[in-house]
């Protein structure tokens, strides 16, 4: 069954260019297009899509503000936003807002279809760059310099939660076990299930398993936070 979804960007040119790509892929159509993101939300009413892949910089209604909006509906699609912006800022919101996933504009375009898959099937998707992105905020905050806690206007943005704990305590990821430890360090480095599974010969639904028993002993609850504490601890 295809991926029906939108593209939704005030750029008529990167609108076309994400058709002809995504269009080509054998599970992905593209319905519409919407060139702001108060149209996107008027198209989602009317054809209820899958996806939309979202901009954030647009008139009328930026892309984030109608993520929130598709959000609060009883029935919504999924929104990978795809900008070409990567700030910590950005990316935080877009999570906040109720993102599925967050790519950059200059992410390959076989990346780009797996996170369009990724994202439609409700998997959090983040480019490598937002990853390090947030981590390079964690470590500000962690530390105390510009923009963490304790600094004048530091963010208080909480990183991993219990087992995460201090980067000087024992080692939350010693309780894993070695493919554990493999699909961690994967979902790390910004890849997908899709991708992890192919990485390590193994399916998607093992992924998944394995990272449900990973969120468990790591006492975590998002992709993201499993991220930030594995790159604490390396």
């Amino acid at each position: 069954m295809s991926i029906r979804a939108i593209i939704a960007d005030d750029e008529s040119l990167m609108r076309s260019g994400l058709r002809l790509l995504l269009g080509a892929a054998d599970d992905i159509e593209i319905i519409a297009e919407a060139a702001h993101g108060a149209e996107a939300i008027d198209l989602a009413r009317k054809l209820s899509p899958d996806l939309i892949l979202m901009d954030i910089r647009m008139p009328v209604m930026d892309g984030l503000e109608a993520t929130r909006a598709l959000m609060a509906q009883a029935s919504h699609p999924e929104v990978l936003i795809l900008t070409a912006f990567g700030t910590d800022e950005f990316v935080l919101r877009a999570l906040r807002s109720g993102a599925a996933g967050y790519i950059l504009k200059d992410t390959p375009p076989d990346e780009l279809i797996h996170a369009v898959r990724a994202a439609a099937n409700g998997t959090r998707t983040l480019s490598p760059s937002a990853v390090e992105s947030l981590l390079a905020r964690s470590t500000a905050s962690a530390t105390g310099t510009a923009g963490g806690p304790g600094a004048p206007g530091g963010s208080t943005t909480a990183g991993p939660t219990g087992a995460a704990g201090s980067a000087g305590g024992p080692d939350p990821l010693e309780s894993l076990t070695s493919r554990e430890r493999e699909i961690a360090e994967a979902v790390a480095q910004g890849m997908t299930n899709a991708q992890v599974a192919r990485a390590l010969f193994v399916s998607t639904a093992t992924v998944k398993t394995h990272l449900a028993r990973i969120f468990d002993k790591l006492d975590v609850s998002t992709r993201v936070q499993l991220a930030l504490l594995v790159n604490e601890r390396r």
